[in-house]
């Protein structure tokens, strides 16, 4: 039996030609989410929401914030559902595989809120689109736990019919997600098929988007590697298994072309910290939830990609109200040679004008 072996060199490229940041451009913010799967949606906006992070490290200054809003309220073509925006398309194979993202508990409380329940979608049906804070709480079971949703009833009840598919989030006003039923947001046509075909389906579109990984890895029981699928690898000096896109195998040879880019922690290339580790000795810890005199790198530090390497991190910040990017640091995991730090000057100062504001360092 021949192994396949990879160097780590086209280990990582697969990775970063997978995540499409070589030079190649997608054609569109949809085309850029059909590839990646989904986009997370984070609140945090030290510099801009993760959302706008990855897309315009994507497209450059041709994305615009208005693109999303656009695709996903007019044009129906993404969809906001739970923390993600995804794909329409992909719309069936999420809520086909809902019970990977439902534990028994939650399944429980639904039913002891069956009343609630029926409350809340007879509304949305009857004058739908809604935010949660135009919907009243008829819970008969008030959702407990130790963290934020506590009480939060109406939100955890949108939420849990949002992945079941018996509501579906249709567009924002302001900040504020509004609801309304799926029948006016998602495709008439709609198919949701079987458990195992849809779950097939979204671990094969996943890999694909990553180039290699792991054959299996979770983070907070969410399946983040190849779920088993992919041709089985090894990459050179690295202990363990890979599993690698067939696509991305059979393309290793084409030319790599190599940029800079500025990323999201929650970027798909860095979102798998071992994996990071492993491939890129990148290591990144999200420094946000740390006390200011503990951080190393700054509170919502990008990864800074250079080619097929991850190289450092930038720590700045927007102000809006002076309207400058503030850097306060850029971090060299190890001493660059003068065409990086030039390029990812470049690449600051290219994030600035997308922002709108001036770049003032130190």
């Amino acid at each position: 039996m021949v192994v396949i072996t990879l160097d780590r060199e086209q280990a990582r490229r697969i990775a970063v030609r997978a995540q499409l940041l070589d030079a190649y451009r997608p054609a569109s913010l949809v085309a850029t989410v059909d590839h990646l799967t989904l986009l997370q949606i984070d609140p945090t906006a030290a510099i801009a929401p993760n959302v706008d992070l990855v897309s315009w490290s994507r497209l450059g200054d041709a994305y615009d914030h208005s693109d999303l809003r656009f695709a996903i309220e007019e044009e129906r073509s993404l969809v906001e559902h739970s923390s993600y925006v995804r794909p329409m398309d992909d719309i069936g194979l999420v809520l086909a595989t809902a019970e990977d993202r439902m534990h028994s508990s939650l399944f429980d409380w639904l039913d002891a809120n069956a009343g609630f329940r029926a409350d809340v979608v007879g509304l949305l049906a009857a004058e739908g689109p809604l935010t949660a804070a135009e919907i009243p709480d008829t819970s008969q079971v008030p959702w407990q736990s130790s963290g934020w949703t506590n009480d939060k009833n109406v939100d955890r009840m949108l939420e849990l019919l949002c992945r079941t598919g018996d509501v579906a989030i249709s567009g924002r006003r302001g900040k504020f997600r509004t609801w309304d039923v799926p029948e006016r947001v998602y495709p008439a046509d709609l198919e949701v098929p079987a458990y195992d075909e849809a779950r097939a389906m979204l671990d094969a579109r996943r890999l694909t988007s990553l180039g290699i990984a792991r054959p299996t890895s979770k983070v907070q029981g969410e399946e983040i590697g190849a779920a088993g699928l992919g041709e089985s690898c090894v990459v050179d000096r690295i202990a363990g298994e890979w599993r690698v896109d067939a696509d991305a195998l059979a393309a290793m040879d084409e030319p790599f072309e190599p940029r800079t880019a500025l990323l999201s922690p929650y970027d798909r290339l860095v979102y798998d910290r071992e994996r990071a580790l492993d491939l890129f000795d990148f290591e990144y810890v999200l420094e946000m939830y740390k006390p200011a005199a503990k951080r190393r790198w700054g509170y919502f530090a990008l990864p800074i990609l250079h080619g097929d390497r991850l190289v450092g991190k930038l720590d700045a910040k927007v102000d809006r109200k002076a309207h400058v990017l503030r850097v306060f640091a850029v971090h060299e995991d190890f001493p660059w040679e003068p065409a990086i730090g030039d390029a990812v000057d470049a690449e600051i100062d290219q994030l600035a004008t997308w922002l709108g504001v001036e770049v003032v360092r130190g």
